[in-house]
């Protein structure tokens, strides 16, 4: 895979297209990500993509985002100085200056923020996430697995102000942010997890800017069946193609719950498959079958061009097809199954991998 060293107006288009399909629905709309990008590049120049292998091992890496319910970033916007807030706090809290902002999760809007705030503050964005995909909780990703502490962590909104957290653990910080970012209105911007570049080596998942500019860039080149394109790059199952028959959605405690119903259409006709969503595709059921489950990725795609839909934008009618691929196999791990398997989130599904549900079927 070619390494993405720059972003600008040629390649972000293909990022964002790419964060959507591994935000399996959450992370915030990549669209309004996108255009807060295309804006900063217009305004400061293009953002330059670190690899963690380049920066100094003691430099300090700022992963940062979006927290609240994805629903409420489609109308509620950043003024894009949020970035500016968290590092001037991040740098008074930790006496040295950050030398990187990386993506807290490479999906959905999340996924480019970062690079959008970097450039206002003259600092490149790595080439590196802490999921690998999207996630609705905090804690949840995979510098939790290695052991770096998530506080101090800051909060802030577009209207200036700005929270300093020192909770005892990830979940705690999860429960105090949740609770701001309602009070913010529905979400702010956080950073939390701050780490050297040399434990970021170790603790992140590497290179998944370039992964998602290159997803997107599968899709920019395929002249016909996109979806066939995407679903050879990824090693995806299609679980289904159909119509949405049916949304159940509620946006309360910070968080998008629900689910959705995909009817079966052509050869997939007579079967019905049940996503579980909070923010992101969690589980895919048929009948009382498992297709798939987290943390394997789930992505709702337009049946014709292969776009990711995200859960906000989840309607009656839309024509579909939903895949499935597997995990950065860090999620794979105890600890990771610990972390963010179907038991973190109340399921009572064993987790079984994605391959293996397919390969059943």
């Amino acid at each position: 895979m070619e390494r993405v060293t720059q972003l600008d107006a040629s390649n972000l288009p293909a990022l964002a297209r790419g964060c959507a399909i591994l935000g399996t629905g959450g992370g915030g709309d990549p669209d309004v990500g996108l255009l807060m990008a295309l804006q900063a590049i217009e305004e400061f120049g293009p953002v330059t993509v670190a690899d963690l292998d380049d920066l100094p091992d003691d430099g300090l890496v700022m992963p940062c985002g979006m927290v609240g319910a994805p629903t409420v970033g489609i109308e509620k916007l950043g003024n894009g100085e949020e970035g500016v807030r968290l590092r001037d706090r991040v740098e008074a809290l930790f006496g040295n200056p950050v030398v990187a902002l990386m993506s807290g999760e490479i999906g959905g809007s999340n996924g480019i923020l970062p690079a959008s705030w970097a450039v206002r503050v003259g600092l490149p964005v790595v080439d590196a996430d802490g999921m690998g995909r999207a996630f609705p909780e905090i804690p949840m990703m995979t510098m939790e697995i290695a052991g770096i502490a998530p506080n101090p962590s800051v909060m802030t909104d577009e209207r200036g102000n700005v929270v300093t957290f020192d909770a005892v653990d990830g979940k705690w910080t999860e429960r105090l942010e949740r609770v701001v970012s309602a009070e913010f209105g529905g979400k702010g911007a956080s950073a939390e997890y701050m780490l050297t570049v040399a434990e970021a080596r170790a603790a992140t998942v590497r290179n998944t800017i370039s992964l998602a500019v290159r997803i997107g860039r599968v899709l920019e080149e395929a002249e016909t069946e996109p979806l066939d394109a995407l679903v050879a790059e990824l090693d995806a199952a299609v679980l289904i193609r159909g119509k949405v028959v049916d949304v159940e959605r509620r946006t309360t405690g910070g968080f998008v719950r629900g689910s959705a119903s995909i009817e079966g259409l052509g050869e997939d006709a007579g079967r019905t498959l049940v996503l579980e969503i909070q923010n992101e595709n969690l589980v895919a059921l048929e009948g009382a079958e498992l297709r798939a489950i987290v943390p394997d990725l789930i992505s709702v795609l337009d049946v014709e061009s292969a776009e990711a839909i995200t859960t906000e934008r989840l309607r009656y009618g839309q024509r579909v097809a939903v895949i499935a691929y597997p995990c950065d196999p860090i999620w794979r791990t105890p600890g990771g199954l610990q972390l963010a398997g179907p038991s973190a989130f109340g399921y009572d599904y064993p987790y079984v991998p994605v391959e293996e549900l397919h390969a059943r079927a």
